[in-house]
């Protein structure tokens, strides 16, 4: 008969290995954290995800592995930021890991510091070029706090990620580390019933152009493209997301009388989020040129009108124009000026034919371009530690 020794009530089954993954958002809507998560799962890792809630914050979905939120005092501001990081610290302190992953610069301190004092191996995936973002650009003072950090932290890194060539190159150049590519390609949402555009309450006599994404905020072009919709018939805007501009978004629409040619959604689970995304004709991503952080970014959403066949319309930044063009699965304004993104708007919507082979051309890029691919580098990276 086969023996089973037993220590403390469990057999001499090797115990997983754990590893937490901070952030700073609430998680429901973050894809490329969930991502990671996932493949620390296939990995054999208890994996424990650290974020926030917010008082709107909508209810965590189930997932294959443990959550927290931090309910915080502050939801904004130094304060916050503050709160964050020192009950973050604690937490990390307390629990045993043997792999830290901190996503974004505003999660690494408390990881570095834990990472040298239990000696617990760290990941650090730079989900943008952080501290070049509006939200520093405009506000030198706090800029320079950020920058400090990262000036302090990143060089003594050994295994860093970030979402692009650009951006990796440009910390690669500044700190002299290297940055890993792990695009931020969504899954494929296997077997999922795409709900028609009644059941979304949504009109189905109208071209729908659509805007998403949970940073909708200053500079993205929102505002410009609401100001457009005056000059569009037949079409609605749909705006499904959160962000920092959307009460003046609310605003604009009241003060145009826009309230039938543009809706707001608030922000959806990946899966849902595919719904909405497949009831468009034509997708937005007009962030503007106005800072570094937006001149090379890749965003989510480019990847989500692909993966639904949804043509896109955009700005030519350099990460964007080379898929777009590579692809052929859009356009490009020339400037955001609402007439001229209405009258881009109008000549795709019209030209069927040509919209019709967008669409088609779509299809070969999500088959190019896929999670499989992207998931093996990360994989190379946290396979060590499993």
């Amino acid at each position: 008969m086969r023996k089973l020794y037993f220590r403390s009530g469990i057999d001499t089954m090797k115990k997983k290995k754990r590893a937490i993954i901070s952030v700073i958002n609430d998680l429901v809507t973050d894809q490329r954290v969930d991502k990671t998560a996932g493949v620390l799962v296939e990995l054999g890792f208890e994996v424990l995800m650290v974020g926030r809630h917010k008082s709107d914050s909508p209810r965590m979905p189930k997932r294959s592995y443990e959550t927290f939120r931090m309910r915080l005092l502050w939801e904004k501001g130094p304060l916050f930021y503050a709160e964050y990081n020192i009950r973050l610290f604690f937490l990390l302190l307390s629990r045993p890991a043997a792999l830290l992953v901190s996503n974004d610069l505003d999660t690494l301190l408390p990881n570095f510091l834990v990472h040298k004092l239990k000696r617990i191996p760290i990941v650090f995936d730079s989900h943008e070029y952080f501290t070049a973002t509006p939200e520093l650009v405009n506000r030198p003072k706090v800029q320079r706090i950020w920058k400090w950090v990262e000036k302090t932290i990143v060089p003594r890194l050994k295994k860093c990620i970030t979402v692009n060539a650009s951006i990796a190159n440009l910390l690669e150049q500044e700190y002299h580390v290297p940055f890993k590519i792990v695009r931020n390609i969504p899954r494929r949402h296997k077997d999922v019933e795409i709900p028609s555009r009644a059941d979304l309450g949504l009109p189905e006599d109208k071209k729908i152009i659509l805007m998403q994404g949970s940073g909708i905020n200053v500079q993205r072009g929102a505002e410009e493209a609401v100001e457009a919709m005056q000059y569009l018939d037949n079409a609605l805007l749909l705006i499904v997301g959160g962000g920092d501009v959307l009460a003046l978004l609310k605003q604009m629409v009241i003060e145009l009388s826009l309230q039938d040619k543009v809706m707001f959604v608030p922000r959806q689970t990946p899966e849902k989020l595919a719904g909405y995304t497949a009831s468009a004709d034509i997708g937005l991503a007009i962030d503007k040129d106005t800072n570094i952080n937006y001149r090379f970014s890749l965003p989510n959403k480019l990847f989500d009108y692909m993966y639904a066949g949804v043509p896109v319309l955009s700005t030519p930044l350099v990460e964007l124009k080379n898929i777009i063009q590579q692809y052929q699965i859009g356009e490009f304004i020339e400037n955001h000026e609402p007439e001229h993104i209405a009258a881009k708007l109008k000549s795709m919507l019209q030209n069927e034919k040509q919209l019709a082979q967008y669409k088609e051309n779509t299809k070969k890029a999500a088959t190019a371009l896929n999670w499989e691919n992207e998931k093996k580098i990360l994989i190379d990276i946290f396979a060590p530690y499993a």
